[in-house]
């Protein structure tokens, strides 16, 4: 081979590279996308087909499911089909959940999709980051990672002002119309860029669908426990018990059948190390306080202070670009900081300050005036859950990273469920309660209703300032991530 052929082979190669990059941060960022501007538009959404504001834990729950079930089948399904097959039978799955969810008119027929599309979107985010280790060389994997995680702040910034914006001049709808022509564009870049052969499996693949039932009946009991567990503790509390024993029972055993088996879904064995335990209960921790935010705002800016739905995305999308600096700033920086604890306790105590600063607004309340709290609630994911990711991994060491990333998915899916389900329900009970307690002495250029609600979410607020001074002291006193 010639000089020039040469050069011309590694130049070839380090632009396939970079695609492949970019490729990679597209596809973790088209589900940070889609889950972002749902939360953020899920008042209108459903509003449009008639369902009430607490039906969206419902939502949710689809979601959820059809997520944790890609996320527990992504190790076989990858070692039979490959990642390319894998990824486009993902993509598939996604787009055919935003055309549903886009024609939905019904919450049977949105619960469906979503559903859809959280099995879709359950292999973006766990595969493309298990890929950058096997996709990358050594030199490019730190630029890989960076892009990664650009990506998924990059998207949670730009998620809640596109939702507004499309909302506002077209419809709902196209919070899932203009997803399609991504899906589409990413279906042709897997299939271009990701090699045939990688995560497929040389040796047969023994399927087995008992474990994978006992997890979907268990994941579904729990995931209908947060669901109606506010309906049902009073009314029904045998229903509910019975519910949650079961689930939890199920999980159990689900439990005890991967750890004894030798071709399990999810590794557990594996995954016993106690940094890596420690690191999973932070990060369960920060994926509930942001996803109950990430609910809340919405609700409290636009229900509750009447701020328009423009001006409440563009907030909402400020917080997130602080956030994006945030990231470039620690991508820069973090080497310098040995321990990083106090970093992690400093972010929960942002996220602490801003929801007190939320909850002491005033009902009319200019917009500018929420900016100084949205800014300090961007450091939040910043400084609490990057270092510990960091953390959490260096713990498990590079054997079993894609295992316990696997676990950890899971967790996170499990998680943000949660949050959303407990926000959904406790802003409506305590409006209610706030409703009643008002009575007609609401002032007729408020309204009783957003009053209502505007003092609920303050209340919310306080609950997640209490939460978040709890996970620092998690934080501090944990000794197994440093």
């Amino acid at each position: 081979m010639t000089r020039a052929g040469g050069i011309y082979q590694r130049t070839v190669h380090r632009h396939k590279q970079r695609l492949l990059m970019l490729l990679v941060g597209a596809l973790v960022g088209v589900e940070f996308l889609e889950v972002g501007m749902f939360v953020f538009a899920a008042a209108p959404i459903l509003a449009a087909i008639h369902a009430e504001p607490q039906d969206f834990a419902l939502v949710q729950m689809g979601y959820a499911v059809g997520n944790m079930l890609m996320v527990v089948l992504q190790q076989w399904m990858t070692r039979y089909f490959g990642y390319r097959r894998y990824l486009l039978l993902a993509l598939l799955l996604f787009g055919l959940g935003d055309i549903g969810c886009a024609l939905a008119t019904s919450l049977p027929q949105l619960i469906a999709s979503r559903m859809l599309q959280g099995m879709g979107g359950g292999a973006f985010f766990l595969s493309t980051r298990v890929l950058i280790p096997v996709l990358f060389s050594v030199q490019m994997r730190p630029l890989a990672s960076r892009t990664f995680m650009v990506a998924v702040f990059s998207a949670g910034a730009v998620a809640p002002a596109l939702a507004a914006n499309l909302v506002h001049a077209w419809g709902w709808p196209w919070v899932f119309w203009i997803q399609v022509p991504i899906v589409l564009v990413l279906v042709a870049g897997v299939q271009r860029l990701i090699p045939r052969h990688v995560g497929k499996s040389v040796a047969p693949v023994r399927w087995s669908l008992a474990p994978v039932l006992l997890f979907l009946i268990a994941a579904g009991l729990m995931q209908w426990s947060f669901v109606e567990a506010d309906h049902r503790l009073l009314a029904h509390p045998e229903q509910l018990a019975l519910a949650v024993l079961g689930g939890i029972t199920l999980l159990g055993l689900f439990g005890v059948h991967q750890w004894r088996n030798d071709e399990p879904l999810l590794h557990l064995r594996d995954l016993a190390h106690p940094g890596y335990l420690a690191g999973l209960g932070l990060y369960a921790l920060y994926y509930f306080i942001v996803s109950f935010s990430n609910y809340l705002f919405p609700q409290f800016a636009e229900l509750g202070m009447g701020l328009p739905v423009l001006t409440t995305g563009w907030l909402n999308s400020f917080a997130g670009t602080v956030a994006l600096v945030g990231v470039l700033a620690y991508l820069r920086w973090s080497a310098r900081i040995a321990d990083k604890r106090p970093m992690m306790v400093a972010g929960c105590l942002c996220m602490a300050a801003s929801a007190w600063w939320m909850s002491t607004l005033a009902i009319d309340a200019k917009p500018i005036a929420l900016l100084a709290p949205l800014a300090v609630r961007g450091l939040f994911g910043v400084m609490m859950v990057l270092p510990a990711a960091s953390l959490t991994w260096r713990a498990l060491g590079d054997t079993h990273f894609a295992k316990g990333y696997q676990a950890k998915n899971v967790m996170r899916q499990m998680m943000v469920s949660l949050a959303s389900a407990v926000a959904a329900v406790s802003l409506q009970n305590v409006r209610m309660f706030e409703y009643t307690a008002l009575g007609g002495r609401g002032d007729a250029g408020a309204g009783v209703e957003s009053q209502a609600l505007f003092l609920a979410g303050q209340q919310l607020y306080l609950w997640v300032a209490g939460i978040s001074v709890f996970a620092a002291v998690i934080v501090a006193v944990q000794k197994k991530l440093r």
